[in-house]
């Protein structure tokens, strides 16, 4: 993992895209490496943000494609997510319906939000926008921090 984390490190910005739209998916992989590689060599804070944000909510698009397919068999087999968990999720979303995006950044349950939002049918670009939200905040948060130290 430590040589791909380099890899995605030394191609930059593309580095990050990738690397944050792998987090984003239910791949499991974390970008805050890759951002805090980044910030260590002195690559811009704004654009990590960006990139970091346009891949982490194209990994949570994928997400509600994948759910958009509609079948539960193909949802479980395709994420590896229990039955438990897609239903905890689905229960989630029925009841906060696309604003359950701002949360599409939380480790695992962010996966299975945004596989509901999609197994649902929300509205995709009150579901698209609310995950970029919700994902800002977090690298926003991440980089402040960092710059803070």
């Amino acid at each position: 993992m430590e040589t791909f984390v380099d890899f995605l490190v030394a191609h930059g910005m593309w580095g990050m895209l990738l690397s944050s739209f792998l987090a984003g998916s239910v791949l499991p992989f974390s970008s805050e490496l890759v951002m805090l590689g980044l910030l260590a060599v002195g690559t811009d804070a704004t654009e990590l943000l960006v990139c970091a944000t346009l891949g982490n909510t194209l990994g949570g698009v994928f997400n509600y494609g994948i759910g958009s397919l509609g079948k539960v068999e193909w949802i479980e087999r395709i994420t590896k997510v229990s039955p438990e968990k897609l239903e905890r999720g689905l229960k989630y979303v029925r009841k906060y319906g696309s604003w359950a995006g701002l949360l599409a950044w939380v480790p695992i349950l962010g996966s299975v939000i945004t596989v509901s939002m999609g197994f649902l049918r929300c509205r995709f670009l009150y579901s698209a926008f609310n995950m970029a939200v919700g994902k800002f905040v977090r690298y926003a948060l991440i980089i402040s921090a960092y710059i803070a130290v």
